[in-house]
């Protein structure tokens, strides 16, 4: 099953290079470049996992994160910002069920360790929904 991550960068370089370093992992990558873009993109693909800059132009990350958790509750949203974790819309993005902040500049290992974590999270609640429907008939 191809595991679909969406990327949302406004430094087009760093977009590419997050881009790329999922791919070559056998992640299907969409990306976006502001915040507006992202919520639009969410709410075609439903990915595993939006790694979201927090400072973007049009709408920033926060902004959107508060939109895509409104319109899905188990979105799984990581924001990667400069700022520190404990700045007040960093608790108050974690409190409304933000998965992360992570401090700039993301590594390829916490990139890819995200990747996987969320992915096989996601897969996990699949199983467990087959599983149920399975049960269900066993029983009928």
């Amino acid at each position: 099953m191809t595991k679909t991550i969406l990327v949302v960068e406004d430094d087009i370089e760093l977009l590419d290079l997050y881009a790329e370093i999922l791919q070559v992992n056998m992640y299907n990558v969409q990306t976006a470049i502001n915040g507006e873009e992202a919520v639009s993109k969410y709410r075609q693909i439903h990915p595993y996992l939006v790694v979201m800059d927090g400072d973007m132009p049009k709408l920033d990350g926060y902004e959107a994160f508060s939109q895509i958790i409104e319109m899905d509750k188990n979105a799984k949203v990581v924001i990667v910002t400069g700022y520190s974790e404990f700045e007040l819309k960093n608790k108050r993005a974690l409190e409304q069920g933000l998965v992360s902040v992570i401090s700039k500049p993301i590594g390829i290992d916490m990139l890819l360790d995200l990747a996987k974590k969320y992915s096989d999270v996601k897969n996990l609640e699949k199983k467990d929904l087959s599983s149920n429907s399975n049960l269900e008939r066993s029983i009928s």
